[in-house]
């Protein structure tokens, strides 16, 4: 079972980024994915959640309507895309299998100007 996730980097706040998940060594089609965040010295926070079938998300009120969660099972990739990007999106950001507690390496997302 490999969860990888790719895609951070240093953002202007008001920018973009685009976070990719791979994942492989297990039925990705059937599963609910998430992505979750963890801020400097702070702790988790669950950022979106996707149905299997990509037909329902969800989003906490610190990024509806700034970040998008899909999915291609086809590739087996789960995406986040983040957009107006705020300073207290600056995180290590996670993809995971709530039900099963798989999770990927984090990725850093760093909004600074």
């Amino acid at each position: 079972v490999q969860l990888q996730a790719y895609g951070g980097g240093l953002v202007r706040p008001g920018g973009s980024l685009r976070l990719s998940c791979e994942a492989s060594g297990f039925d990705f089609e059937s599963c609910y994915m998430t992505w979750i965040r963890q801020a400097p010295g702070k702790g988790l926070e669950l950022v979106s959640g996707i149905y299997k079938d990509g037909t329902n998300t969800y989003y906490p009120d610190s990024v509806k309507g700034r970040f998008t969660i899909s999915r291609d099972n086809t590739k087996n990739t789960l995406y986040l895309e983040m957009n107006s990007l705020k300073s207290e999106d600056t995180a290590v950001y996670y993809c995971t299998n709530p039900v099963r507690d798989f999770w990927s390496q984090g990725t850093l997302v760093t909004v600074s100007s």
